[in-house]
């Protein structure tokens, strides 16, 4: 299973991809969906989200994808991608 959870300002973008997504899953929560796990269909999710969604999307508009399972792999796009910055202190 997948869970993609996004956090989209912009109610146009976020209908956008709320929509998008109901093509592949189904919402569990407001702005979170699962899918199952396919290999095929996360590439493609991951795909457009990097090079349709995440061109438009603002400064604190984020998506969050989790594997589940095995691979237990978190991919973040959007200002999600800058939480887990390393901090080095001099």
């Amino acid at each position: 299973m997948i869970l993609i959870s996004y956090d989209i300002r912009s109610d146009k973008l976020r209908t956008n991809l709320s929509h998008y997504l109901q093509k592949y899953g189904h919402r569990i929560q407001y702005s979170v969906y699962e899918i199952d796990n396919s290999q095929r269909i996360l590439g493609n999710i991951m795909l457009d989200i990097k090079n349709i969604y995440e061109k438009k999307f603002g400064q604190e508009d984020s998506v969050i994808i989790i594997e589940t399972g095995a691979s237990s792999k978190i991919t973040k796009f959007g200002n999600a991608k800058n939480s887990d910055s390393d901090f080095v202190i001099v």
